[in-house]
């Protein structure tokens, strides 16, 4: 028999809901966790800032992207497809990296 779902609410502070803009995330991960630092750059500033850290174990993070397919999605379904621009068009150091650390 399935598990009966404990219903959850949660609270959104009024700090966090004006959110945080990001345009480049850095994803790193250990044996154990998954790091994903949120960033905001501007083009031709050399210096970005990381605005948000999230750190999650490796089950959560499989379900993110799960959740976030899903979403992209329902999105592209509604407002059409999200194009991505060609590497060579990108400007250099904006958009979503992963680098990978052993430990």
């Amino acid at each position: 028999m399935g598990e009966k779902r404990q219903k959850i609410n949660i609270e959104l502070g009024d700090r966090e809901s004006e959110g945080i803009y990001s345009n480049l995330a850095m994803i790193t991960h250990t044996p154990s966790e998954f790091i994903v630092d949120f960033a905001r750059v501007l083009p031709g500033v050399p210096k970005g800032k990381v605005y948000a850290r999230i750190v999650m174990t490796p089950y959560h993070a499989k379900l993110l992207k799960k959740a976030l397919g899903e979403n992209i999605e329902k999105y592209e379904a509604k407002f059409g497809q999200i194009k991505v621009v060609a590497k060579e068009e990108e400007e250099k150091n904006i958009g979503f990296q992963t680098r990978t650390t052993q430990g």
